[in-house]
């Protein structure tokens, strides 16, 4: 999720654990913390697809994290042995604070590769959209009056009412998306359609929208927005996801990891002479988040890969789209009319 969510989290974290020892302190000290696995950010690679299959990697593995929280443990115990500190609270709050920075992650649809170094597919539980104010305002607030009240008392209660207010609210994005899958797949079936595998992730800034994807056996995609107070079946369009051009990419090894990361859910256009892979997962109906030109046709017609670069009008400013936005949030509570999924499709998905 976003840094300052992250950032609050470990500040609630470690403000609990060891908000007796270091009173306010510890706010600031798990704020810092937790925004250190974020730190790979600075890491710059080559391209667009390795910059984002190789974030939420190493930094974001348990493994490294519990190694590193080990370590700080036991310097800071070394180190400052007279401030009433034990080795296994003090390893618990870092630990608590680097490991819940990962894990929040992996609720978002992005990706994280919670177990590297193993070449497991990342992550990706879709239970809340990457910036929530219903998950980071409470949090946010908790903190706030710790910091001016103090940690003992009242101050230290806050902050775990709002650890477990943000808990239960990834539990209610959990059962939110598993409301919405099972939602889509029987408007589905009442079609006669079969569905290979059924995906929803969240619509922008809420968990009570969700745009559900499902594959199908001959390479279509069925695309629909379901929300929690529908009383009739979802809308939904049917596309393809024109596999036949995806042969181009075969011997592609950063293809492969693309598939690898976002667990294959790709479509490919042809666009004037550039071949497009769209990641699927992120954004709004036609107007996605990723999407990579990463070969082109040459004068015979033959496709030449390419050095990957984002398409144009791909990125995360389709997300702050106000009128999008409005029509997004009002169909939260409102089937009618329905949302214009072919119409955004035509208008984001056309030749830039």
């Amino acid at each position: 999720m976003d840094s300052l969510t992250q950032a609050v989290l470990g500040a609630a974290l470690q403000g609990t654990v060891l908000g007796r020892i270091q009173g306010r302190r510890s706010l600031a000290y798990g704020a810092l913390l937790g925004t250190v696995p974020d730190l790979d950010v600075v890491i710059r690679y080559a391209d667009p697809v390795s910059q984002m299959t190789y974030h939420r990697g190493f930094s974001h593995s348990l493994f490294v994290l519990t190694g590193l929280a080990l370590m700080l443990a036991w310097l800071v115990a070394w180190r400052w042995p007279d401030k009433g500190y034990t080795r296994g609270r003090l390893f618990l709050a870092f630990w608590l604070v680097l490991v819940t920075h990962p894990v929040l992650d992996s609720f978002t649809v992005y990706g994280t590769q919670l177990f590297w170094p193993l070449q497991l597919t990342p992550l990706s539980w879709a239970a809340v959209f990457i910036i929530d104010p219903v998950y980071t305002v409470p949090l946010l607030a908790a903190v706030f009056y710790a910091a001016c009240k103090g940690l003992q008392g009242r101050g230290g209660r806050v902050l775990s009412l709002a650890l477990l207010f943000s808990s239960a609210y990834l539990g209610f994005g959990l059962a939110g998306r598993i409301t919405a899958e099972q939602r889509f797949a029987a408007a589905l079936d009442q079609q006669g359609v079969v569905a290979s595998d059924v995906r929803a992730v969240p619509m922008a800034f809420n968990s009570l929208v969700w745009r559900v994807l499902a594959k199908t056996p001959d390479g279509d995609y069925y695309e629909g927005i379901s929300s929690i107070f529908d009383r009739t079946p979802p809308e939904m369009q049917r596309l393809s996801r024109n596999l036949n051009v995806a042969t181009a990419l075969t011997d592609a090894p950063l293809h492969n990891r693309l598939r690898w990361f976002t667990d294959d859910w790709l479509r490919y256009d042809v666009i004037g002479d550039a071949l497009v892979v769209t990641d699927l997962r992120m954004g709004i109906p036609g107007n996605y988040t990723f999407r990579f030109a990463m070969a082109r046709r040459d004068g015979q017609g033959r496709w030449i890969m390419d050095t990957p670069t984002s398409w144009p009008k791909a990125g995360v400013g389709g997300m702050f789209n106000g009128h999008d936005l409005a029509l997004i949030w009002r169909r939260i509570f409102d089937q009618q009319p329905p949302l214009p999924l072919a119409a955004w499709n035509t208008q984001y998905l056309a030749e830039p």
